[in-house]
């Protein structure tokens, strides 16, 4: 069979079969660290925030992307998060400040000084975040009547044990990207995401069975349809990362010497979905603000536009998240994919598109393909991103419903698809078959795989 004959050339090659050695052990590292309790913290301060984490939509997320580290008050508890958003700040920065836009166009030694001042700002995001944590963990207990497990000559240590954490879990990433496969981050990311499925998975079948949670609506029928409805989104989650409209263009014909230069016809791929998951993680910030504050507060019920804003099942809710996203899609879509550079570039290879003139008319043709594919790729991001909130309505669980779209089911379509990328090139840099009989797989080449 194709498939025990791929893994056979997969097995056979020494460098990718060291690769996935190396990356499967550095995973396992991280996955026994998401296990070891910070200390001085008892199970009963567990289970306390374990109920709090299970509350709101929020803190099953931040859950989720941290491998369920985050509930059992692990010493990865802030998980790569906070890397990551050190990363998007200095990528918007990249984008808005000459200095580092400057660095940028160094080569190797700016991308360098961009990853140092990405960790600075790390470490700086980790001595806010983990004193809010043990502050929210203290609040949960006392809430459970056990009172503070945290005291005040406990938040500098434990603040130093869970920045620490959280930059090994950033150097585990940095090894799986230079020796292992794949993006590391990226990597990590998706691990945590799929330790989620099991138990969701779990949950959602012992909840269909009869007699059981709404085993009566439908049962084990239910559950297959939800697997199939799932089947679905995946793939067009696939079509959605893979999308691209490719643009000709023609090089004209240089002699130098005795050779000649260009004359060929490549193609420009523009992606449908340019800004990946980055606008539904920019309306995700924003939507949870009023649901932070009210868990912060100890309130779980509020009325009138708080109200409206703290439930996600709700529809002004989903409707404001869901135009949110359309409107942070264009705006991140304007500042990475530009067509002045991309013109500019063409003219000064010799290059055009059939039809257009070089120069202005050329960026203009860009950006007017630009603007009509993003709008059908904006909406359908926009789709997926709120297909969780319909999946709850139709009485999915919770964890459950989280895979049915949104960041999650993004970010582990676009690693695998970059992670069997990689494999293909592997194999056929030795002269073997693919992955697929026809066509080869594409996944994120460029920027970080989330």
């Amino acid at each position: 069979m194709r498939f025990f004959q791929t893994i056979k050339n997969i097995w056979s090659i020494e460098d990718l079969r060291n690769r996935i050695g190396v990356t499967l052990l550095l995973v396992l590292i991280y996955r026994v660290g998401c296990y070891v309790v910070l200390p001085g913290i008892n199970q009963d301060a567990i289970k306390a925030l374990t109920e709090f984490a299970n509350k709101t939509d929020m803190m099953q997320l931040l859950d989720m992307f941290s491998g369920g580290a985050f509930s059992q008050a692990s010493i990865f508890a802030l998980g790569i998060m906070p890397y990551i958003t050190a990363s998007i700040v200095i990528q918007l920065a990249g984008m808005v400040i000459p200095a580092f836009q400057k660095m940028q166009r160094e080569g190797e030694s700016g991308r360098q000084k961009l990853t140092q001042y990405t960790r600075y700002l790390t470490v700086f995001i980790l001595c806010v975040q983990a004193p809010a944590y043990l502050m929210n963990l203290n609040m949960q207990t006392r809430g459970a009547g056990i009172g503070d497990v945290v005291g005040p000559g406990g938040y500098v240590t434990l603040t130093i044990i869970m920045a620490a954490g959280s930059m090994f879990i950033m150097w585990l990433g940095e090894r799986i990207t230079d020796r292992g496969i794949g993006n590391g981050i990226s990597f990590i990311i998706l691990i945590g995401i799929i330790a989620r499925l099991p138990g969701a998975l779990l949950n959602e079948v012992i909840g269909r069975l009869p007699g059981v949670g709404a085993g009566g609506q439908g049962g084990l029928v239910m559950f297959l349809i939800e697997i199939v409805l799932l089947f679905a989104v995946t793939i067009g989650a696939v079509l959605l990362v893979q999308g691209t409209r490719k643009v000709p263009v023609q090089y004209a014909k240089r002699v130098i010497g005795n050779r000649q230069y260009g004359g060929a016809r490549q193609f420009i791929p523009l992606k449908v979905n340019a800004a990946g998951v980055m606008p539904i993680i920019f309306a995700q910030a924003i939507m949870f603000i009023p649901m932070t504050l009210a868990g912060y507060a100890g309130q779980n019920q509020f009325s009138g536009f708080l109200g409206v804003f703290t439930d996600i099942n709700g529809f002004w809710y989903n409707f404001v998240y869901f135009v949110m996203i359309i409107v942070f899609t264009y705006f991140y879509t304007a500042i990475t994919v530009r067509p002045k550079q991309m013109a500019e570039d063409l003219k000064r290879n010799n290059g055009f598109i059939p039809g257009v003139k070089p120069g202005k008319k050329t960026e203009e043709y860009l950006d007017a393909i630009m603007s009509r594919i993003t709008l059908p790729g904006s909406i359908f991001l926009a789709v997926v991103a709120v297909l969780p909130a319909f999946a709850r309505f139709f009485g999915i669980s919770q964890s459950f419903a989280q895979f049915f779209g949104g960041t999650s089911l993004l970010i582990m379509v676009g690693v695998v698809l970059d992670t069997l990328r990689q494999i293909e090139s592997h194999l056929m840099m030795h002269h073997y078959d693919g992955l697929m009989k026809d066509g080869k797989i594409q996944g994120r080449t460029t920027g970080h795989g989330y």
